[in-house]
């Protein structure tokens, strides 16, 4: 007979937490308030920069840059919890070669939609 393997059913990203709380907490531990506020704010300011920069690039012809930033963007966004935003940011990161331009741009308002999410589960300081 055959053999088949079926891989595990992914959870829809939608159903990630926007924030994960404890990991910004860790952070703090480890820098302290203000050197982890800094850190943040040149996260947010960075992200913002790079979900637009996604945009103005070519699919076709900056395919490796985009797979680069992305994983920048995964990592940052994994450090502060911001778990859905760094699950997509993954996503684009394995996937950029193979998707075509309706796939990318609906990827791109998906993170946008996370990042957003996760600004607004920030606590207002």
């Amino acid at each position: 007979m055959f053999d088949v393997t079926v891989a595990p059913a992914q959870a829809p990203l939608d159903a990630e937490p926007a924030r994960e709380p404890r990991a910004y907490e860790a952070l703090v531990r480890e820098i302290g308030e203000d050197g982890a506020c800094e850190v943040r704010d040149v996260f947010w300011s960075e992200t913002r920069a790079r979900l637009q920069l996604f945009r103005t690039l070519s699919l076709a012809q900056h395919h490796a840059r985009i797979a680069r930033e992305a994983h920048s963007l995964k990592s940052a966004a994994g450090t502060f919890g911001y778990v859905r935003l760094a699950a997509l940011a993954l996503r684009l990161e394995k996937t950029a070669e193979g998707l075509d331009e309706a796939e990318f741009s609906a990827l791109l308002d998906l993170m946008d939609a996370a990042d957003a999410a996760a600004r607004a589960q920030e606590p207002q300081v």
